[in-house]
């Protein structure tokens, strides 16, 4: 399946993780679209400990959209930290609130399961991911500068510059859904 128009928007699917057999398709999606490389023990360190956190749109077998995430005790504060580590939408599924389903399901879930804040890093040059953010009610906390090593080139060093978000939970978190 290829292109999404409003009509095909009614048969995208949001499901949790269910096994190992969707790894290739996590993968591939957030490879194709995150400029950060990631190795299969970085999927598998979000995955395999926090499955329940780890959400799919798919249309068919087609996997269109992922978001992968953590919640676990922030240990300075104690407060229970959720965290959006990755969320990728295939191009020609976006601009259909697939990300922004994606992740008011993550966090919805992470409410569920006790969360105090969620917090996310978002390329500064990624203006649709800002836009997103903000309006989902996450505030810009701070900037972060990263110099990486690609991994499948040694030799090609990245220089990404985040803006880091968080959400609080005041009486009540909650999205615009």
């Amino acid at each position: 399946v290829r292109g999404c128009g409003l009509a095909m928007c009614d048969k995208v699917e949001y499901v949790p993780w269910s096994d190992e057999s969707q790894m290739p398709l996590v993968m591939g999606l957030i490879e194709k679209d995150l400029s950060e490389p990631y190795s299969i023990f970085t999927y598998r360190y979000f995955i395999n400990n926090w499955p329940k956190l780890c959400f799919l749109a798919m249309v068919g077998e087609q996997c269109v959209g992922c978001v992968v995430n953590k919640l676990e005790v922030h240990a300075p504060t104690g407060a229970m930290r959720g965290y959006i580590a990755m969320l990728a939408v295939d191009k020609e599924f976006r601009k259909l609130r697939i990300g922004r389903t994606l992740v008011e399901t993550a966090i919805n879930q992470m409410i569920a399961d006790g969360a105090d804040e969620v917090v996310l890093e978002a390329e500064e040059t990624n203006k649709a991911a800002l836009g997103l953010y903000h309006s989902l009610g996450f505030i810009r906390d701070k900037r972060l500068h990263l110099s990486l090593i690609h991994i499948s080139e040694p030799t090609r060093l990245l220089s990404i510059s985040y803006a880091v978000f968080c959400l609080k939970k005041k009486k009540k978190m909650h999205t615009n859904t």
